[in-house]
């Protein structure tokens, strides 16, 4: 469902696409230059001279560019090359969500404002999520811990049991009477 901004209107992507570029990298969901800028609609050399222009907006937590193993390895599960075209002469940049926020500053079109809410808020969303998942993976936890311990009481229970049916059930022995045993 697309979401409404008063002044904006409609937003021009579904809120899913946007969800689907956010990768988590290092430890920290980010998006690469090139999928901001196909979502901004400028070009990816275009987007990258603007942060240039501008080093003091994006410090190593706002931004970092990736390694190569990094790029191969996200190339491998998501098919993100372009070899056909040429390719890129250098590694794609990761943006975090406050480097994204920081984008809207210097990318100063409708569109750049626009996608930036968007954008925003999904990672507001996947951040709940993630915090969803945190807490029944906690629940998860202590029901395993009570299982456990409930586990281990009722193996110690049908131990005892088993040992008192043993004794129930044993023949018992018969007992040499004391005194005078007549013979036939």
């Amino acid at each position: 469902m697309p979401l409404r901004i008063a002044s904006a209107g409609r937003l021009p992507v579904p809120v899913e696409y946007v969800d689907r570029r956010i990768y988590l990298i290092r430890g920290q969901k980010v998006m690469l230059d090139a999928d901001l800028a196909e979502l901004y609609r400028v070009p990816t050399k275009a987007l990258n001279q603007a942060v240039r222009r501008n080093p003091e907006r994006f410090p190593e937590d706002f931004m970092f560019q990736l390694t190569a193993e990094e790029e191969n390895s996200l190339r491998s599960q998501s098919v993100t090359s372009k070899e056909g075209r040429g390719g890129r002469r250098y590694q794609p940049y990761a943006f975090t969500e406050h480097g994204v926020a920081m984008l809207s500053s210097v990318l100063s079109s409708e569109r750049a404002v626009q996608m930036n809410i968007l954008i925003i808020r999904a990672f507001v969303r996947m951040r709940q999520v993630l915090a969803t998942h945190r807490d029944l993976a906690r629940k998860i936890e202590q029901l395993q811990a009570a299982h456990k311990d409930h586990a281990a009481a009722l193996a110690v229970l049908i131990h005892d049991v088993q040992n008192l049916e043993r004794r129930i059930t044993a023949p018992r022995r018969s007992k040499a009477r004391i005194g005078f045993v007549p013979s036939r």
